[in-house]
C-alpha cells in the first residue's frame, strides 16, 4: 500500500526546504573574507588592501601607503577589548625596535569613541601612529571579525603574515624580525 503525503505535509516540507536554502545563502554571503588567509596558506603575499582613514587625534588623515617601503605591523584594536590591552605594551616595545630598521606599528582603532581610544593610548603610553575607523569600513577588506587582529606588511606593500587574535613575542620574532633584515 502506497502512502500519500497530505497537502499540509507537502507545504511544511517545502517551507522547511526554503528556510534551509535561505539560511545557507545568509551564512555564505555574510562570512568574512578569508582570501588573505588562503593566500598566506599557499605561500603567496597578496597586496595589502588600501587603507585611508582619519588620524585618531583628529588632525588630518593617514594611510597605509604613507608607510610604503617600511615593514608595517597593522593592528586592528578597540579600547574595550581585553586582549588588545594585554598586547599593547608588546606592540609598543616592538615599534621602538622596528623604527631604526625601517619598520613601524600602525594601529587602527575600530568602532570606538575617540575619548576612550585616547585614554587607552595614554594609559599604555603608545607612541606609534594611530588611525580611526569609527564605522568599521576597513574591516571587510581585511576580513576582520574579532579583536585584536594583526597583519604584517612587507616593504613592497604585500601581506606577509596575519594573526587572528593577540600577537606575542614569538609571532613578532618569526614573522616580523626577518622582514626587517630584507632590503
Amino acid at each position: 500500500m502506497r502512502r500519500v503525503l497530505s497537502p499540509v505535509s507537502i507545504a511544511v516540507l517545502c517551507l522547511l526546504a526554503g528556510l534551509l536554502v535561505l539560511l545557507g545563502y545568509g551564512l555564505a554571503s555574510n562570512s568574512p573574507d578569508r582570501s588573505i588567509d588562503e593566500a598566506l596558506a599557499r605561500g603567496e603575499r597578496e597586496p595589502a588592501p588600501a587603507l585611508d582613514l582619519p588620524v585618531l587625534d583628529g588632525e588630518g588623515s593617514g594611510s597605509l601607503s604613507d608607510h610604503r617601503g617600511k615593514v608595517v605591523v597593522l593592528n586592528f584594536w578597540g579600547s574595550w577589548c581585553r586582549p588588545c590591552r594585554n598586547e599593547s605594551p608588546l606592540l609598543q616595545r616592538w615599534h621602538r625596535r622596528m623604527l631604526p630598521k625601517g619598520g613601524t606599528v600602525l594601529g587602527v582603532d575600530i568602532l570606538d569613541t575617540t575619548p576612550d581610544a585616547l585614554a587607552f593610548i595614554e594609559r599604555y603610553d603608545l607612541r606609534y601612529p594611530m588611525l580611526k575607523d569609527k564605522d568599521g569600513d576597513s574591516l571587510e577588506s581585511y576580513g576582520v571579525i574579532a579583536y585584536p587582529e594583526t597583519f604584517v606588511i612587507d616593504r613592497r606593500g604585500r601581506i606577509a603574515a596575519a594573526q587572528r587574535g593577540p600577537v606575542d613575542d614569538e609571532f613578532m620574532r618569526t614573522e616580523v624580525a626577518p622582514l626587517l633584515g630584507e632590503s
